[in-house]
């Protein structure tokens, strides 16, 4: 039940960041339901066909696309309460990673990978929902730019492994390690630490 929380929650703030980017771009009710949806569970999809779990999670279980539904009407109705949050759409998409990477680190357990693996897992599907999310609306994905994004999943991910070590139960264990992945994100955007850039300079 726990696990299943976590997933809904993630499921929630991820369709709320999609929602969020949809109306930026001016689209109609039902691309922003389109881009809510990939959000929410363009990396659960993409997770579940790289472990061979098919049907994929949403298609077994109706209720992750009722909750997506639920949280585009509220997401439309309190449209303008969320404008006033100008961190709103930064906010949910962070939280959304932090949720995410376990979710999909849990999954790799399930299924009995590698740790390695299961951080991987747990990337991915925290980090493209919003990489699908981002080529719809025409945006470069974040998790593309110098931005401490995907970075921040994967030492939330090997920190959960280190603290499943300790001696307390793994449910803590899994909810440090979501805040560490959010902490990560909130602290890099916050002192502007970002991974360097690879270009070449123009040459005349």
């Amino acid at each position: 039940m726990f696990y299943f929380t976590i997933d809904i929650l993630g499921t929630i703030a991820f369709a709320i960041s999609g929602v969020l980017v949809a109306m930026e771009k001016k689209l109609d009710i039902f691309g922003v339901f389109i881009i809510a949806f990939v959000t929410a569970v363009g990396g659960g999809t993409l997770r579940d066909l790289l472990i061979g779990n098919t049907p994929v999670v949403w298609m077994r279980d109706n209720i992750y696309v009722f909750v997506i539904i639920g949280t585009v009407v509220l997401a439309v109705l309190f449209r303008n309460q969320l404008k006033y949050l100008r961190t709103s759409l930064f906010l949910f998409d962070t939280i959304g990673i932090g949720l995410y990477t376990l979710v999909g680190i849990e999954k790799g357990l399930a299924a009995e990978m590698l740790p390695l693996m299961c951080i991987a897992l747990g990337t991915i599907t925290a980090s493209f929902g919003g990489v699908i999310r981002d080529i719809l609306c025409n945006e470069i994905p974040v998790i593309f730019r110098k931005e401490i994004y995907a970075t921040a999943c994967i030492l939330g991910g090997t920190s959960y492994f280190f603290l499943r070590k300790l001696p307390f139960d793994d449910q803590y264990a899994y909810a440090v390690a979501i805040l560490i992945v959010i902490g990560i994100r909130l602290l890099a955007v916050r002192f502007k630490i970002a991974l360097p850039s690879v270009y070449s300079k123009d040459r005349n």
